[in-house]
């Protein structure tokens, strides 16, 4: 029984440790260095005022149309997620509607989480979106690539990306490392072509008939989640994605 103990604390203290280790390795990269130095001593004053403590949790929900990027957080002891921080884009590329090939310039509509932390990106900071996901490879077909390196990075320029400004994406990303290192894996990016409300979607169906049947694909995550403040549980079948 003392054996088990101790190898279970040996393990939550390696965890613990790769956890920490995330912040330690990024801090050591200048501008993740010069960001904290700038944004988190009044960034942290507002995530505590706000309750969500030193161990919180992130997702984030992006509108093409309305060009606007949430920051939602939550304790990691909380069950539900607040509005933290909305950012504008400062730059769009194509139109609504999802990526479907690669060079289309089209920023991706899905159910995504961030999987890349590059602290020494062309574009200031960004944080990489696992685009493309089965969803989207169902769309694209076989014998054409979907694209791929989709970010929300600095530098007000993009091909398929989500840009915000150099000041903000310091904020957006040191928000997701402090994520990272309280023990979030995975980072939800929801981006939507539009606030999925019955009107917009009747609004924009009309305008763009082709992708009615894919957005209706998209639309329970996005009343779920204004429903229960937190991530839909949301499978990729057949090219299409299902909420549980």
């Amino acid at each position: 029984m003392k054996l088990i103990c101790l190898t279970f604390l040996l393990s939550l203290s390696l965890m613990v440790n790769a956890q920490n280790n995330f912040k330690a390795t990024q801090i050591k990269f200048e501008r993740v260095e010069k960001a904290y130095n700038e944004k988190w001593e009044t960034l942290r004053k507002f995530v505590l005022a706000g309750g969500y403590g030193d161990q919180f949790s992130m997702l984030i929900n992006a509108y093409k149309t309305e060009g606007k990027l949430e920051i939602w957080l939550k304790n990691n002891s909380a069950k539900t997620y607040s509005l933290f921080r909305i950012y504008d884009f400062c730059a769009h590329s194509g139109t609504i509607g999802p990526k479907v090939i690669e060079g289309d310039g089209q920023t991706p509509e899905g159910f995504y989480y961030i999987n890349v932390f590059n602290p020494m990106s062309n574009f200031h900071l960004s944080l990489g979106v696992n685009y493309p996901n089965a969803v989207d490879y169902a769309r694209t077909g076989k014998g054409r690539k979907p694209g791929s390196d989709i970010y929300i990075h600095g530098n007000c320029v993009t091909v398929g990306c989500i840009p915000l400004t150099d000041e903000k994406i310091k904020e957006v990303y040191i928000l997701g490392v402090e994520a990272r290192n309280a023990g979030q894996e995975k980072i939800p990016v929801n981006i939507y072509p539009f606030k999925m409300t019955d009107a917009n979607m009747k609004k924009y169906s009309a305008q763009f008939p082709a992708q009615a049947n894919f957005w209706k694909s998209l639309q329970p995550g996005y009343l779920a989640f204004e429903k229960n403040k937190n991530q839909a549980n949301v499978s990729e079948v057949k090219g299409k994605y299902v909420v549980k």
